[in-house]
Formats: C-alpha cells, structure tokens, sequence
C-alpha cells in the first residue's frame, strides 16, 4: 500500500506539474483527517486525502477538499480593521498589527484595573484548536470567564465522563465492535469530535450490529437493524428504560457491576422507576422495540455507543449523558477491546495543563459567570451564555466591557438570537478574529485577520481523547493573516503576561511537547504519535473518581446538590409540559441537522460547498404539508413563541408527522448588506435560553427541542 500510495503522488506530481506534496491535518471541521497538500508556483493546488492516516485512511470529506476554496476566497480578511463609524454600519479602516493589538491591550488593561478582570470575556466557538491558547491567556490575565460552547457541545461529554469514569470513552473502531449504537449522532455526515465515519462504516461493512436513536430516517437509521425514532428530548427516559430491561432480565455484566460500580442498589431502584409502559408512553417508541435493542446490546460483545452533540443540547444534557455512560457500564463495555475505550493521550502538556487553569486565583474562580447556579459547569471552567448577555445588558452580578472572540458566531450559534445581538451591540468593547466579516464580526470595534489550518503550524488533536497526536504543517501566508496562537502570543507580553509566553509560538509547541523529550521540529518530521494502549486499566488502578470506582451514583454530583442519579425531565416546551402552548404551536421542531458541506456558520461563501446546498431546508412529513398547504421546494414560515424566520420545504417521510426538523446557523454572505440577513432563516431567533429551560448542572442550552407551527411564506 505505501509503495502504491507513494508511486501515484510521484505520478500526479509529474502529470500535473505541482512542485511539492505535504502531509497535513485538516481542520475544516472538528476533523481530524490526515491530508496531501499539493503545491505548484506557490499555491495549493489540491486536497486529497492521506492513505498512511490512521484517523482517516485516506477519506476526506467535501469540506476538506474545498479547503483552499476559503484560503483563496476573495472576501477574506487578510489585514486588521477598526471600525470608522457606528456598530453594524459597513465602515471599516485598515490599520496595522501594532496598532489592533496596542489598541486591544489598552482596552484590557483598562477595564481590568477599572471593574476587575472578570469584566473581561474570552470566547470561542467552533474550535480551532485554539481553545488551550485562549483559557491560558484568560487564565494569566485573571478572567474566570471563558465563552465557548462548552455548555452544549463535548463539553459536557468531557464533565459528565470524568465524574463517572475519568475520562471520556471513545469508541474503538480499530477492534471490531460487534454491536454499535449511533445516538443522536449523524457521523457519517458530521464526521464528529474523536470520530469519522469511515472506521464506523467499515466496521458496519465487518458485521457489526446497528441500533439507531434518531427522531429521523437517517442514512444510518435506514442501515440500521434497528431504529428507535424516539420523540425529540426523550433520550434520558429511553435510555433508562434498555437500563430497566437489562436489570430485570440480568443481563448486566455481574463481575463488573460487583468489583467496580458504585451505587449499583440506587440505581437499580431509579431504573425501576422507569418500566417500558411508561418508557413507551414518552418516547413514542413501542416498547417490544425498547426490550429487542436492549437485549441486542446488552448481550453482543463487544458493543459501543456512538453519542453526539444532540443529546446535549437539551435540559436533560447531562443526564443523557449519564444515562447512556450506564448502559455502557453496566454492560461491562468499558475500556475493552472493540468497546468503549478509555485511552490514553501521548506524555505531553495537556489543554488543562497548557490553559494554566491552576494558575486562576481561587478568588477569581470564584467570580465565574453562573458557577454557583451551574455547578458542573463551573467546575470545568465553562459558562452559560447568558450569563455574559445579563452582565453587559443588565450589568448583573457585575458589568461585563469587553469581549474577545476568537472563531466564534454567537449570533448564529447562541439561543435566543436577539438577546446576544442586542448584548453585542451594547458591549463597551469587542475584538473579533475571523476569516470573513460574519454578523459578529460586523458588530466589533475591531477585527483580526485569521489565519486558516493550511497557514500555520501546531499539534493537531492534542484536545481530543482518541490518543493521537498528529502535525500540523503550515503551507503558504496569505496576506497578514495570523494564527490565534500567534496573536496570543503577542497580545500576551502587551498586558503584562510575557515571562508565560515565549519569542515566536514555536516555543509553546515546544512547551506542549517537553515532556516527551521533543521539539515542534521533531514533531513535525513524524506522522504522528499515539499514547499507549491498555485494555481494564481499572482492573491494576481503579477509575479515576472520588470512589475509584464506575459511578453510576455521582458522588461530586451529590456534593454540589445535585440528583446523583440520571433522571428523565419533560423538555420545558411540548406537548406534555406546555399544553396550552401546543395549542397554537402544534409541532416539535428539531433543530441542527447537519449538512456535509457547512460546519455551523461556517462555508455558506465557498462555491463547491454552497452549489451542493444553496438555501436553508426545513423537512416537513408530507402528510403534514398537505395539511398546511405546503409544496416541496416552497419558501416556509417557521414561528415559535418568540419570533418567526423562513426556509424552504423538503417533504420527508422518515419521521413522525408531528415533527417539523429545521437547519441552524444560516445566514448570506452573498447578501451585502450589514448583518448579511442574520435573522432571515436562523433557526436561534426561535429558541430560549431562559435558565430554567437549562440543563441544571451543564448549563446546556436547550435548543434542540421546541414547539413551532408552519405556514406557507
């Protein structure tokens, strides 16, 4: 195979002309996919790619092909600007690196020593890999308050894993699991987190058992042996109903529930609590379909299960979570060969280590946004959103000035859309580092010019808990585009912080690498490295939890007042819990469908992306439409309690017709008006992020599940 691989490059080199071939590490996306990069005068010419990956093995997604479509776009920031006249109005002036980050330093350090530094907001959004460099400088400066969306993305995964098991369980694709659950998780399409989805399909293609969780008739749905189109904001009751099946029929693995769970005599009266009359009354799933999938996972081995982000943007976040790290457990799939793999990353720095978050006073921790309401959260340095919208608008419990974004749409991405326009708007100060002026981006005071994952060097991964660790090549400048590292790195010594730092970044890559005996210069002459692997590490040293034990009765949970047990809530807008509501707003609308092409707001302006999706698409049951007088491919008004937008009908059979699922994050870069119709098509103008429609330990946002009606445009 290498010498394959080896002789076709030499030959596209030859028939094509390019100059030179780099292996690489896309970040297109949450990623991950090792890459050929193939260069002619100076340019990139293609993406393909990398066969010798072992994340990838040589697939690449449409968005990592039309990487150099956004390298080379011709509306790309490519040198700072300040803006000239009033926020939203289009005027901007050039001025030089010095001149945004003197500026920007002058801002910090004036509100810190004005109002503290926890006036002070970092954020960041889709993840660059950039989220060690932030929290380290938010840290050193004394901000508790990071803005990410931690609250409802991986974030609670991570939380939610260490407090029962330590770390977070990754499914081991590389072993042949004999049974797989996909859990609110498209990955074929959103290739997410620790994941892509061509070790899944092949594990598919090896025999392996599917059992889908998806409201929708997914492509995997259709594959699957079995599909539970559950109601949406089910998942938690569903999930402790397959716990009550393998309870009752004693199918759980008795050596493992013996020797390493805690709270086993709880939890099985919790799952008691929820038998499959009841379960099936909820979720809408027959419950001779609830017992067959639970009798299939619990009894194939091994078995995995593949989770996503939509459990988690939800109230019920960290209990699906809970739920579904049980049913793991209690199966005995837990860091075993073809399970639920707890690995173990390469000896380096890790984010929390490089974050430098034992270097944030005790004081200032104490100051986080939210931390005493969402204790989880906060015990993971992450904070509700709305938090930072209360403090700027209403300057409670103290004033927030400034905000720093860095990769970050909170406009499109963020519940409740108004409210953080309107917290955007009124904020004394903000920064914003983009590749194109985004609707935030147009409400900053200043905006950075980003470098892409093609325009820098780093440790590709280093975040994630697969256990690899991968080099990140830089491969052409466009402009005075900048890493976010870099600029850290050099707004840094502006405020004070420079004995934390180093010269030039290399010396962080270097940091990040000393305790494996290495530089950047030697990592970057590997194709990667991957930490040791160990199967029943808990056998020889326990998990690592207050107990040393699989907690499935969370005692940090308990400490900090909350239920220790997962348990179902209704979601705060449905037909069960808001009658009168479901009156007027007779659908549950899901939203965040994923699309190949986009990630998040992100793509909307690079032609091989837009051509294969051009408008927002809205999926309506056609027997539904015919009800309300709806065509396929008709423009659509989708209206919620709080507001109304439009996207277009696609009739779809694969779900129940009291359903109505709508795409997120749009907006129009072609528009070129101020704010590119931000609120046109958003799916965020229809949500709430009221604290009580939140999770109430993660803080989740609950964004996923609402009550809507339609109507024809």
């Amino acid at each position: 195979m290498d010498e394959f691989v080896h002789s076709n490059t030499e030959r596209e080199m030859e028939v094509y002309g390019y100059d030179s071939v780099v292996k690489s590490h896309c970040r297109m996306c949450h990623g991950g996919c090792g890459v050929l990069v193939y260069v002619k005068d100076g340019k990139i010419a293609k993406i393909a790619g990398d066969p010798d990956c072992p994340i990838n093995h040589g697939t690449l997604c449409s968005k990592g092909i039309a990487a150099s479509q956004l390298v080379y776009h011709p509306d790309r920031l490519t040198y700072p600007v300040r803006r000239a006249e009033s926020k939203g109005s289009g005027k901007w002036e050039r001025i030089s690196w010095d001149e945004a980050l003197d500026a920007i330093a002058e801002k910090i350090l004036k509100y810190k020593e004005s109002f503290g530094a926890e006036s002070i907001v970092m954020g960041y959004g889709t993840g660059r890999e950039n989220e060690a460099v932030i929290y380290r400088f938010a840290n050193l400066l004394g901000s508790p308050n990071t803005l990410t969306a931690g609250h409802f993305c991986y974030g609670p995964r991570i939380a939610t894993t260490i407090i029962t098991c330590g770390t977070n369980p990754i499914v081991d694709y590389e072993n042949n699991p004999k049974c797989i659950i996909t859990w609110g998780n498209n990955l074929v399409i959103s290739n997410p987190d620790c994941y892509k989805g061509e070790p899944f399909s092949t594990a598919l293609d090896a025999g392996a058992k599917l059992i889908a969780v998806d409201p929708r008739l997914t492509r995997i749905a259709a594959r699957a042996d079995i599909w539970l189109p559950l109601r949406p904001g089910t998942d938690t009751a569903l999930a402790l109903g397959m716990c009550n099946v393998i309870v009752q029929e004693e199918l759980y693995d008795k050596e493992f529930v013996e020797n390493y769970v805690h709270g086993w005599n709880a939890f099985v009266r919790r799952v008691n609590e929820y038998p499959l009359k009841k379960v099936e009354e909820i979720t809408w799933v027959p419950k001779e379909k609830i017992q067959e999938a639970a009798r299939l996972f619990a009894t194939t081995k091994p078995a995995a299960i593949q989770w996503g982000v939509a459990i988690e943007q939800q109230v019920n976040c960290a209990d699906n979570n809970r739920a579904l790290l049980a049913l793991m457990g209690i199966t005995g799939n837990i860091d075993v060969q073809g399970g639920q793999m707890l690995f173990s990353s390469p000896k380096i720095r890790n984010v929390g280590q490089f974050g430098a978050h034992k270097m944030l006073s005790k004081e200032q921790a104490e100051k986080r946004l939210g931390g005493d309401r969402f204790r989880l959260a906060g015990n993971f340095a992450i904070i509700n959103p709305k938090c930072v919208w209360d403090a700027i608008l209403e300057e409670e419990p103290y004033p927030v000035k400034m905000l720093f974004f860095i990769s970050s749409n909170p406009v499109l991405t963020r519940g409740n859309a108004r409210e953080v326009y309107r917290a955007l708007e009124a904020v004394e100060f903000m920064a914003v580092a983009e590749f194109f002026m985004t609707p935030t981006a147009e409400l900053a005071d200043i905006v950075l010019p980003a470098a892409t994952w093609l325009e820098m060097d780093y440790i590709g991964d280093f975040w994630k808990r697969h256990g690899y660790i991968l080099p990140r090549r830089k491969i052409v400048q466009i402009g005075e585009c900048r890493s976010d590292h870099e600029m850290l790195n050099d707004l840094a010594h502006r405020v004070g912080q420079g004995e934390h730092w180093w010269d030039t970044f290399e010396g962080g890559l270097d940091h990040i690498l000393e305790p494996m005996g290495i530089t950047w210069k030697d990592f970057e002459k590997m194709d990667y490295i991957r930490g040791d692997v160990n199967y029943r590490k808990y056998k020889e040293k326990g998990f690592s939890t207050p107990t040393g034990k699989f907690e499935l009765y969370s005692t940090l949970l308990e400490k900090w007042g909350y239920d220790p047990l997962p348990q179902f809530r209704e979601p705060p807008e449905g037909p069960n819990s808001s009658p009168e509501i479901y009156k007027k707003y007779p659908y549950i609308l899901i939203t965040g469908r994923r699309q190949p092409g986009f990630f998040h707001t992100e793509n909307r302006q690079l032609p091989w992306l837009r051509e294969l999706h051009k408008d927002p698409v809205v999926e309506i049951h056609p027997e539904t439409a015919e009800k309300e007088g709806i065509g396929e491919g008709d423009w659509v008004i989708i209206e919620s309690p709080r507001g109304k937008v439009r996207q277009r009908a696609r009739l779809f059979a694969g779900m129940d017709p009291r359903i109505v699922s709508a795409e997120h994050a749009w907006w129009f870069p072609e528009n070129k008006d101020p704010g590119h119709g931000w609120d046109e098509s958003n799916i965020n103008i229809l949500t709430s992020n009221a604290y009580e429609d939140c999770d109430p330990a993660m803080g989740a946002t609950h964004v996923r599940t609402l009550l809507c009606k339609i109507s024809p445009r």
